[in-house]
């Protein structure tokens, strides 16, 4: 079934056959996150500005090379960016950032900082970048990871970011994004207890959203005024008053082979998700190339999204040799998921 009310709403940038981008927005978040950026035109500047977390699943042209568009309007803003990639990635970026020259940026004084993170089959590698020191590397210190294929790599306010590592004879990421729990009162409950709606009720759900033993005192008011004096209910006898639901999670996948540790790796992180974006570059009669380019074929992509359980597939990467062929295209990944591709 799907998830009510989504509050993270994914777009495309370059259609199924330009250069791979997906720009997350969230509900109520002044923050995005951008996965890949080979081609950021398709973005506005205050989009750009938006953008608190870069996922790069490697360093190909097509994935990177227009991350000077997302850096330029930064200049001279108060900002930190988080940046996610494969190993290796934190000593392209300083060379990227690097490359200009920075002899000014003692006039400028709003600290803009990069925070750059390498995920390793068994540690998180971090360093910072920071504008002032004409982006000279800080900071640098290594942290375990939850797990070695698919465990959490950072924290942004509610959104939880998971990465996987995939073998596209080089280091390939993949990610997942996932927002916490949602947390309802249960419509017409407080009320069928006799009990007022009011701030109390936000209390409740932090609650249980900490996971607080059943004896931990409520208090229950109508006005925050009442608070000090209000009478006190145990979680316990509440907590069937608030209803909770799985949050929204959003996966993306591309430049891997179909190999078993890539296929296993994928269908982990794409486990029930709302929305999977995964490539799928070459048609099933041309599977021997997709091989030996260490890509998917359309049924690979197909079935890879069947396994995983996802909810809505936005399959992409499609390679410009099949221009014109939209329609086989999609009909083979449909066959393989096993349902048409919804809007």
């Amino acid at each position: 079934m799907s998830r009510m009310n989504p509050t993270l709403h994914p777009r495309l940038l370059n259609g199924i056959a330009g250069d791979p981008a997906v720009f997350v927005e969230a509900m109520h978040a002044p923050g995005a996150v951008l996965f890949d950026c080979g081609d950021l035109s398709a973005l506005s500047t205050g989009h750009l500005l938006r953008v608190d977390l870069l996922c790069v699943s490697h360093a190909h042209m097509d994935h990177w090379s227009d991350f000077d568009r997302l850096l330029r309007p930064l200049i001279g803003r108060a900002k930190r960016l988080q940046v996610v990639g494969p190993p290796g990635f934190a000593a392209l970026l300083e060379r990227r950032l690097r490359s200009y020259t920075w002899n000014l940026v003692d006039r400028i004084a709003p600290e803009l900082a990069i925070e750059a993170t390498e995920v390793h089959p068994d540690r998180l590698h971090r360093v910072c970048f920071r504008l002032q020191s004409g982006f000279a590397p800080e900071d640098a210190r290594d942290a375990p990871r939850d797990g070695p294929r698919d465990g959490a790599v950072l924290e942004i306010g509610a959104l939880r970011l998971h990465a996987a590592l995939l073998d596209h004879h080089t280091p390939s990421l993949g990610f997942a994004l996932e927002e916490a729990m949602h947390l309802n009162i249960r419509r017409g409950g407080p009320e069928a207890r006799g009990l007022p709606l009011g701030p109390w009720l936000a209390g409740l759900k932090a609650a249980v959203a900490l996971g607080l033993p059943d004896d931990h005192a409520i208090p229950v008011f109508a006005r925050t005024g009442e608070a000090a004096g209000a009478p006190r209910l145990p979680l316990g006898a509440l907590r069937d008053l608030v209803g909770v639901t799985p949050g929204q999670r959003i996966a993306y996948l591309t430049d891997f082979g179909d190999t078993p540790p890539n296929r296993a790796a994928a269908i982990a992180l794409a486990r029930d998700a709302d929305t999977l974006f995964i490539e799928a570059p070459f048609l099933s009669a041309d599977a021997a190339i997709a091989a030996d380019r260490m890509h998917l074929t359309t049924r690979a992509a197909g079935s890879i999204a069947r396994e995983a359980g996802v909810r809505r597939l936005a399959p992409f990467h499609l390679s410009p040799r099949y221009a014109g062929q939209e329609a086989a295209w999609t009909a083979e990944i449909e066959a393989a998921f096993g349902r048409p591709l919804s809007p």
